[in-house]
């Protein structure tokens, strides 16, 4: 029977993978109302039947071609000016046709939640209405996905117009970002939005730039010589579960018991505050199954049809009951239980929830207590011992293990891979918030990724931009490390690579929220890095930044780049606050500074000897002043070169969100 189903299988996930090849079809990326890249060649591709001619035409430009063996076809239409609306014709064997298609300039805007947060989460209310009516800004939001191999096509997406609607649901840092440039340059802009919330940046690195640092060999190695992508693995696993979960998983006590059902006697039970690992508790050397036991009220306002709960991530397996109904069962420790019960099922008091988690080595438990996670999994739980097992003997299964929030390389396979080759100008990122305690790591893994980007995109060294985190936490009283410092200086040292721009965010954030809601500033001044990095405007772009230092006496004084029209203090009394001073003991004191003939001077009255000087280094060095005369702020700096809070902190396959 096995040799039978595995050659069916297959078959079925060739037609899984790959589009149906009886007509033309085309990635999601194309669609009404989108933008191409002007001034360079345009590449349109898709799928058709083997052999089938395909010809693309738009305005007075038609290329022809044919599909090949594998169904795959591409063609490049010659460069156009901006302009629009045209319409762009796909005709093989059918035809496919899109209609207000502009041609102008095209941005991806990646990152983190401080890229992903809308206008709606703002405090920002458009009212230039004549701009939202009429301006050719196009919106495209990719549909989040993950794999362990690039993908030909993202999961979804459609281009929006631009309306007061649509921009709510957008990114509110690309949306200020789009509607600068089009104001700046009056051309077509075209947004894809391409991003997610906590994320690290080794999500968005190909497996080939991994592969690159050590650390991540034990994960990435695996998943390239197996090069199968969560679809194949997942048909692997189920081809062969039923036996495997017979023999070997779901046995032992509380089987034939059926611990699940709602009547168990859990009074003899032991107890456990969860979430938790094992590695703490008499669990500790126990690798098997464990059973889990609590019970939880509906909210008093519950009318939906199914209810939302969260475990949030179990190492390895877990299987969970809601009044002795299964609800739902999940293999890899990475993998987010998110699980929805019927509301049949539920009572309005006393549900009770049973997880048998199955450990088959390392630590064992609930192990991450995010904050999205349902009330119901903090607190007290009864628990008992199943199965035992030796965790080096037992056969375990390959299977999708991955978090979209930490897991290296499944991000940019499943949402950047498949936008390439589609035809770019640059683009801007927000993202470093999940790596600020590997920040020393940070340097190598950020340039590392913007060279990935433009290898595999085929464009050059097209411009990217990027915005250097903000302001954030409670003031501190006295000069102290900081790894936000030091994720922010590795930012600044990408500035290296060429065709880089730095939006400097130091005065825009609040100390209480890491999301800052004036995305409006950090759009322009992504805007104003664009200019000139993108488009060779003579145009000051950024604050000043620190160039050298010359120590006189008791004195430093810091010279600055990108001084524009002057550096100026803001405070009406001329102080210039957020600088501190250290000598040859490393310890570091708020100093005094002064602005004389466009440089600062910085002393301190408990520093004789100056070595080292620092400038809003800190999470957040309160209220500052300097700027430059356009507006823009003095980038953060350290002038020594001294150990950090992460040096030498590097990736680990720990439990992360």
């Amino acid at each position: 029977m096995m040799k039978k189903t595995l050659p069916f299988l297959c078959c079925m996930m060739l037609l899984y993978t790959l589009p149906a090849v009886a007509e033309v079809e085309m990635p999601n990326i194309f669609g009404d109302h989108m933008v191409l890249q002007r001034e360079t060649a345009i590449p349109v591709w898709g799928w058709a039947g083997k052999g089938e001619k395909v010809t693309v035409s738009l305005h007075q430009t038609s290329v022809s071609t044919r599909a090949d063996a594998q169904g795959k076809w591409m063609v490049k239409l010659p460069a156009m000016p901006a302009g629009g609306p045209f319409v762009l014709t796909i005709q093989g064997d059918n035809q496919r046709r899109f209609e207000d298609v502009w041609v102008g300039e095209v941005w991806v805007c990646g990152g983190q939640s401080n890229m992903q947060w809308t206008v709606a989460n703002t405090n920002y209310e458009e009212k230039d209405t004549a701009f939202v009516q009429a301006a050719p800004v196009r919106l495209f939001t990719v549909q989040v996905d993950m794999d362990y191999m690039p993908q030909q096509d993202i999961k979804g997406g459609a281009w929006k117009t631009l309306s007061q609607e649509s921009l709510q649901h957008f990114s509110a840092v690309a949306y200020h970002f789009g509607k600068f440039l089009h104001q700046s340059l009056g051309v077509p802009i075209g947004l894809i939005s391409s991003n997610l919330g906590a994320t690290s940046v080794e999500t968005w690195m190909s497996n080939e730039a991994l592969l690159q640092f050590p650390q991540f060999n034990a994960w990435i190695s695996p998943i390239v010589e197996r090069g199968k992508s969560f679809a194949e693995i997942n048909a692997d696993f189920e081809a062969t579960k039923s036996l495997w979960y017979q023999q070997h998983y779901y046995q032992g006590p509380g089987i034939e018991e059926e611990w699940f059902r709602p009547e168990t006697d859990v009074s003899q039970w032991k107890t456990m505050e969860l979430p938790n690992t094992w590695e703490d508790t008499e669990l500790k050397d126990h690798e098997g199954a464990v059973w889990f036991h609590t019970a939880f009220d509906l909210p008093e306002d519950f009318t939906q049809d199914t209810f939302d709960l969260h475990l949030n991530q179990i190492d390895d397996y877990d299987i969970a009951w809601v009044n002795g109904h299964k609800i739902g069962e999940t293999y890899g420790k990475h993998n987010h239980r998110n699980y929805r019960v019927p509301a049949a099922v539920l009572k309005p008091k006393d549900n009770r929830l049973v997880v048998r988690v199955f450990d088959i080595g390392g630590i064992g438990g609930f192990t991450t207590n995010a904050f999205w996670g349902n009330p119901i999994l903090w607190g007290e739980w009864k628990y008992k011992k199943g199965l035992v097992i030796k965790a080096g003997q037992f056969p375990a299964p390959v299977v999708v293990n991955a978090s979209p929030f930490s897991t290296p390389g499944v991000l940019y396979n499943a949402n950047i891979a498949p936008l390439m080759p589609y035809a770019i100008k640059g683009v801007i990122w927000y993202q470093g918030e999940a790596n600020v305690d590997r920040a020393d790591e940070y340097r190598a893994l950020f340039p590392a990724m913007i060279r990935d980007w433009r290898k595999h995109w085929g464009q050059g060294d097209f411009p990217f931009l990027f915005v250097q985190l903000a302001n954030y936490m409670a003031e501190l009283e006295e000069p102290a490390d900081s790894e936000w410092a030091e994720l922010r200086e590795a930012q600044s040292q990408a500035l290296a690579l060429p065709h880089t721009g730095m939006a400097v965010t130091i005065d825009v954030g609040e100390a209480d929220d890491i999301h800052p809601k004036n995305k409006e500033a950090v759009g322009i001044r992504l805007g104003k890095a664009a200019l000139k990095v993108a488009y060779q405007q003579d145009k000051v772009s950024a604050g000043p930044a620190y160039a050298s230092m010359q120590i006189k006496e008791n004195k430093a004084i810091i010279t600055f780049n990108h001084q524009g029209s002057g550096v100026v203090t803001t405070n009406k009394y001329g102080y210039i606050r957020g600088f501190e001073m250290a000598g040859a003991d490393k310890k570091f004191y708020w100093a005094q500074a002064a602005i004389q003939d466009n440089k600062v001077v910085v002393s301190s009255d408990q520093v004789k000897v100056p070595v080292a000087v620092r400038y809003a280094w800190a999470n957040n060095p309160g209220p500052l002043d300097l700027y430059n005369q356009e507006g823009l702020p003095a980038a953060p700096f350290r002038t020594d070169h001294w150990k950090g809070m992460t040096t030498g902190k590097k990736y680990t396959d720990i439990p992360r969100f």
